[in-house]
């Protein structure tokens, strides 16, 4: 494996790219560390040290902006304006038939595609900045008492504001030069750089408050845990598919054998955000309510339930959800009818299926299925820090689990990929020997 990666960098123009990647990241991690005009950093830093890492309900949003979104950084938004506009229209494309037109229109169907995501990522990022700064100046967001900003006044509003818009646009734009001259999908790496930010400082913390030899447990049951997640992310079931000779002209086509890839887990990481997103929306109601002096009835049994994150209604609520939105996002992303009727189109079929409506039941049938134990394996997973919360106190400070874990496994194996194949074509040695 060293040798390999002593063979990417012998090689100039992959060597070019790699170091642009990294130079990218850099630029990134510093706009992350920079803060916006107007916050008072000291207070800003007393506050999220007194706060004791408790994040409450823009744990899913700071995860992905590395910490930054808390620490009100000009890139305090990240990537998440992205990741909403990117599956809302994903969304749209299965309920609008004019997108769903552009979508079959091949590059530049799919380039307009692109630019309607930017514009409602702006606007998005107009929104969750709106609300982030209005928090701050009111002393909600961090729920302390001193002043998070220098002044409340108008300006040091819109300049805020302005200043968070125009950092997730500069994050879009380096996501996409990595994706066009770099290696690896640009905004995946954007995501997997942040949260493997979190990483060194929540582990010292489970290291300094639960003791080392929780420590040393916590890392061993993390090694596992990757295991599992590598082993399940790249776990698929293969449809044979043979396609007939048939004559063009005086030429011969056809003939070939494939298959079909189905995932186990075929929805990645979206029904976790999904459900993390959907969740949130009571502890956010009842954020709103905290300057009540008369609260309402509900206000105590969203505080009980869900809040916290350790009641066992809560882990229940979340696991289904994760279940739900996994067969939603699957059944919306796989169109076993579009997919059967390609396969007759160009000659092809399932052996011992028929063409046609049987194909696209044994298609759906098979989906179905192997969806459950992926929709299980993503519950499981995304509840292990909130087991972890129960057992050793460690929720936030519990890295291996959740959305950062599916993340990063995922991110990096598909950039190991990138890169085995990019040595593949020069020659050389892989990764895996």
């Amino acid at each position: 494996m060293l040798a390999a990666f002593v063979n990417a960098f012998r090689t100039p123009d992959l060597r070019k790219k790699l170091l642009f990647v990294l130079a990218i990241i850099v630029v990134f991690r510093a706009g992350s560390q920079i803060p916006a005009p107007g916050v008072n950093v000291g207070n800003v830093q007393q506050c999220l040290g007194d706060q004791a890492n408790n994040e409450g309900v823009y744990t899913l949003i700071n995860l992905f902006s590395g910490g930054a979104l808390l620490q009100l950084t000009v890139f305090a938004l990240g990537i998440m304006p992205y990741i909403t506009a990117s599956i809302i229209l994903q969304l749209l494309v299965v309920v609008i038939p004019r997108l769903e037109a552009l979508k079959k229109e091949g590059q530049s169907g799919q380039g307009k595609i692109t630019q309607y995501t930017r514009y409602l990522t702006l606007g998005l990022a107009v929104l969750q900045a709106t609300g982030i700064v209005a928090l701050a100046r009111s002393g909600s967001l961090l729920q302390c008492e001193l002043p998070l900003l220098h002044s409340n006044s108008l300006s040091t509003f819109i300049v805020m504001v302005v200043t968070m818009t125009a950092g997730t646009a500069v994050i879009m734009w380096l996501g996409e030069q990595i994706t066009e001259r770099g290696i690896g999908n640009g905004m995946s790496i954007l995501i997997f750089t942040q949260v493997v930010a979190t990483f060194p400082v929540a582990l010292w913390q489970v290291g300094k408050t639960q003791g080392w030899w929780t420590f040393g447990v916590v890392i061993a049951i993390g090694m596992v845990i990757v295991a599992a997640v590598i082993f399940i992310e790249q776990a698929q079931r293969r449809i044979p598919v043979q396609y007939a000779r048939r004559m063009v002209g005086r030429k011969m086509f056809g003939g070939s054998s494939t298959y079909i890839p189905l995932k186990v887990n075929q929805a990645g990481i979206i029904p976790v955000i999904f459900a993390s997103s959907l969740l949130y929306l009571p502890a956010m109601a009842v954020q709103f309510q905290q300057n009540n002096t008369n609260p309402a009835g509900w206000v105590g049994w969203i505080n009980d339930h869900f809040v916290a994150g350790d009641h066992p209604f809560y882990m229940a609520t979340y696991f289904a959800l994760i279940i739900f939105f996994t067969y939603f996002y699957v059944s919306i992303t796989f169109n076993p009818t579009e997919v059967a009727d390609n396969m007759k189109k160009y000659g092809g079929f399932i052996p011992g299926i028929r063409a046609g409506k049987p194909t696209e039941d044994y298609l759906s049938y098979v989906l179905s299925r192997i969806t459950l134990p992926g929709a299980l394996y993503l519950g499981i997973i995304s509840l292990i820090p909130l087991i972890a919360l129960v057992l050793i106190d460690a929720n936030q400070n519990f890295p291996f689990g959740g959305t950062s874990i599916l993340i990063m496994v995922g991110v990096a194996l598909d950039t190991v990929k990138q890169i085995e194949s990019q040595l593949q074509q020069r020659n050389y040695e892989g990764f895996l020997r």
